[in-house]
């Protein structure tokens, strides 16, 4: 049975780094690729970047491309966000998916985990 267990989120201020980790158990990320995404309060869910089982490939929003970067190693997965601004206030969760270049398709999700809240605020 999958889980995926986030952390690393909390508080933290405009222009400041923070680095979110993904534990999957139950299966390993060889088979899926992985990617997080995040919902702002009243916006809709969104994805944010996604890594192959390779790990040799990764794909970024706009929005944080140059910002954030997904790493992976073996049953973990990483989001390194650095230069956070206020707009990236949201409530950040990682998930296996089915193919990377459909990862923003919230129907390609195969499995979410439950969150970890990243407030960006002075």
């Amino acid at each position: 049975q999958w889980a995926l267990v986030e952390s690393g989120g909390g508080l933290v201020r405009p222009g400041e780094s923070l680095r979110l980790s993904c534990a999957a158990s139950g299966v390993s990320w060889d088979y899926y690729p992985s990617a997080w995404f995040r919902q702002a309060p009243g916006k809709e869910r969104e994805g944010v970047s996604c890594i192959s089982t390779s790990g040799k490939t990764t794909f970024d929003s706009d929005s944080v491309k140059g910002r954030f970067t997904i790493s992976r190693d073996k049953n973990m997965v990483y989001l390194q966000m650095d230069s956070l601004r206020p707009e990236d206030t949201a409530i950040y969760y990682c998930a296996a998916v089915s193919d990377c270049f459909f990862y923003r398709n919230l129907e390609e999700v195969k499995h979410w985990g439950q969150g970890t809240q990243v407030p960006v605020s002075a």
